[in-house]
């Protein structure tokens, strides 16, 4: 019933035609204001209580940080994104800033590949977050594989037009560059999880 009384209060659902309980007292109204006038403070108490394992902030909302960078990244980006003509691979979105360089064997794995374009990949968002998962990969001739975790979603429509519709096809294939076999090979055996 409290939640009713603040609910009263809302502008947003007043907006709505929600109206909730007509009796917000003072205090109600008090403990309303505090909360649209002092959003930063009382999310810095907040956020401890809702979750008691985190470390409770202090202070500014942000904060400096020493952080390791991955240095040349951007020119592996260019070049893949490059040697693609700004293209997913799998469906030839064309929006660079939907575009992603993936590694193939991971940045982690392998400094020797780190810079390499053959062991690079344009993939859209959604396609580069799964590969990077293992939800998807390619087998020896360049033909999509779709982790069987993603097939017992069905049915499911979304997934299908996004990912099932597209097994077995192959990737559009650059004309210099190809992603090398070693490190498909390599991807599927580490982190595909068929």
């Amino acid at each position: 019933m409290k939640l009713n009384n603040l609910t009263s209060l809302d502008p947003i659902e007043k907006a709505r035609g929600i109206k909730g309980l007509s009796g917000a007292s003072k205090l109600d109204r008090e403990i309303w204001d505090e909360f649209e006038n002092n959003l930063p403070a009382l999310a810095e108490e907040s956020e401890p209580l809702l979750e008691p394992d985190a470390v409770e902030p202090n202070g500014p909302s942000e904060g400096l940080s020493l952080t390791k960078t991955r240095r040349h990244q951007s020119f592996f980006r260019r070049t893949v994104l490059e040697t693609y003509q700004y293209r997913c691979c799998i469906t030839g979105n064309p929006l660079p800033e939907l575009l992603r360089a993936s590694h193939i064997v991971p940045w982690s794995q392998s400094e020797e590949l780190r810079l390499k374009p053959t062991n690079g990949l344009c993939l859209s968002a959604t396609f580069d977050a799964a590969f990077d998962r293992g939800l998807i990969s390619f087998d020896d001739h360049y033909r999509l594989l779709v982790a069987s975790r993603i097939a017992k979603q069905l049915p499911n429509e979304e997934l299908e037009t996004i990912f099932l519709s597209r097994v077995g096809k192959p990737l559009a294939l650059p004309e210099k560059n190809l992603p090398s076999y070693e490190a498909l090979e390599w991807h599927r055996l580490n982190l595909f999880v068929s």
